[in-house]
């Protein structure tokens, strides 16, 4: 059992503000603070403790926040023989302001050495011998391309940020993992808040047959739609207190894959990765409260039953 990551390590800057800044607006933080980050290693790193056998293939900078970067993931007991230190390029870097009370965020990020993981890069046996693959953008769209044809497992293939997907990479999906905005930047159509039936038609109809995907809605849970065309459902959380809602969509990718890895059907792992992701929001920062695998196992005695959306 295995789940390999390609993606970004990055090094975050929180700022606890009392309201999310608008286009062009100041606000005063009240605190600030430095996070291990990047969707890759925030992914890796959720995987990591919720079962063994993760490893990360990516890039740091040859400096400091490189090492750091390193060191909180093995502490999450992925393996990190695969991240190369890069050097005359900085560690890639997030600013992400959170609101105070409700843990939203927005998020800017900085590649850094990101941006130069080659297809050279992933052509090595944890990518190739994998049981599941997990990918997404912030990393170059040709190595997460060679990524996907290089793996001999399920790939799962979270599309942040959006970007226009080659046929390439999406034929080799097994499962898209894109959040409801992802999903209408992805379709071309505008960003208004849809029903979960109107989600599931959206992701068929970018999809089609074939392909599954698992579209999580913050709050309101996930939408599962089968690739064998089956009837979608609309999985809910647990009910937690948020305190930051900053890496739960990556908290959601890792469990998903460690899920599909012991070899869980989608529908039921995508109600294993609801609930840890419910459970990593309630402490600060992208891992201050990623769960372990008995966390989870209990809250999922509170996780409501999957609801059919015909």
């Amino acid at each position: 059992m295995s789940v390999t990551v390609v993606g970004s390590l990055n090094e975050d800057v929180l700022i606890t503000v009392d309201r999310l800044p608008g286009r062009g607006e100041t606000v005063i933080g009240s605190a600030s603070s430095t996070a291990p980050g990047g969707k890759g290693a925030n992914q890796a790193a959720a995987a990591g403790r919720l079962g063994p056998g993760v490893h990360m293939v990516g890039r740091v900078g040859d400096d400091p926040a490189g090492a750091r970067m390193q060191a909180a993931l093995a502490e999450c007991r992925v393996n990190v023989s695969r991240v190369q230190r890069t050097p005359g390029i900085p560690t890639g870097t997030a600013t992400i302001p959170v609101e105070a009370g409700t843990g939203e965020n927005l998020i800017v990020v900085v590649p850094g050495a990101n941006a130069v993981l080659t297809p050279e890069d992933v052509d090595v046996p944890p990518v190739q011998r994998a049981d599941v693959l997990l990918l997404q953008l912030e990393v170059p769209m040709e190595t997460v391309t060679a990524a996907a044809r290089l793996s001999g497992g399920t790939v799962v293939l979270n599309p942040a940020p959006p970007a226009p997907l080659p046929a390439e990479l999406l034929e080799r999906v097994d499962v898209l993992v894109p959040n409801e905005h992802e999903l209408a930047a992805l379709a071309g159509v505008p960003d208004t808040e849809r029903s979960p039936r109107e989600v599931a038609t959206l992701a068929r109809d970018l999809v089609g047959a074939g392909t599954a995907v698992a579209v999580t809605l913050g709050a309101r849970g996930a939408v599962v739609v089968p690739a064998d065309g089956g009837a979608p459902l609309l999985q809910a959380p647990p009910r937690v207190t948020p305190v930051d809602t900053t890496g739960a969509g990556d908290c959601f990718c890792g469990a998903l894959c460690q899920a599909l890895a012991r070899g869980q059907e989608l529908a039921e792992a995508v109600r294993y990765a609801v609930t840890a992701a419910a459970l990593s929001t309630t402490g600060a920062g992208a891992r201050g409260a990623l769960p372990a695998n008995r966390d989870v196992q209990a809250a999922l005695k509170t996780t409501p039953a999957a609801e059919p959306l015909g």
